[in-house]
């Protein structure tokens, strides 16, 4: 029974880590101007778990003079949207709420995704062909006419579309 002690001391001065799931599918993705901000760890910890895209089809589309990528939560409409799922601890969902404007400009929202692929082997990896919900950020305030803008299945800031993406940095106040 003396082991038993000793457990709850290491639990209390190590507790439990809650680690959520969170889908990015623009400038956070692996190879995108913001993904740096998801591996720094004085944001939290961001682990890389899966490709994934969305289960219902969204529009995600390119908006604002900084050339923004936008997921509009307008479920049925659009293309299924490719991204990548991480876990991540309380701390990098704060800096993500703060880094996103949530909930002024983006809401977390659950969605169900279907897991494309992953690293393998570790101890969360998911089955490919699996569906899972994670939080996402997608907006329901939006401008009228970005329903008629052009949608894409994934974002890549340095895309042929010819929107150059502004970083947070380089923005103009509004």
């Amino acid at each position: 029974m003396k082991g038993l002690g000793l457990l709850s001391i290491i639990v209390s001065v190590f507790p439990a880590v809650h680690m959520a799931k969170v889908f990015v599918y623009g400038t956070l993705k692996k190879g995108q101007p913001n993904y740096f901000r998801m591996k720094d760890h004085k944001n939290g910890q961001a682990e890389f778990v899966a490709h994934a895209r969305t289960v219902d089809r969204y529009p995600l589309v390119i908006a604002t003079k900084d050339n923004i990528p936008f997921l509009l939560n307008v479920p049925g409409t659009g293309q299924r949207v490719h991204g990548e799922i991480y876990r991540v601890d309380q701390k990098m969902l704060e800096f993500l709420d703060e880094f996103e404007s949530c909930p002024r400009l983006y809401q977390r929202t659950l969605i169900r995704l279907e897991v494309q692929d992953g690293p393998g082997g570790g101890e969360h990896t998911l089955e490919s062909g699996s569906s899972v919900e994670a939080f996402v950020y997608s907006t329901d305030t939006y401008e009228p006419e970005w329903l008629q803008k052009p949608t894409y299945e994934s974002y890549n800031a340095y895309g042929d579309h010819g929107l150059l993406y502004v970083c947070r940095e380089d923005r103009r106040p509004e």
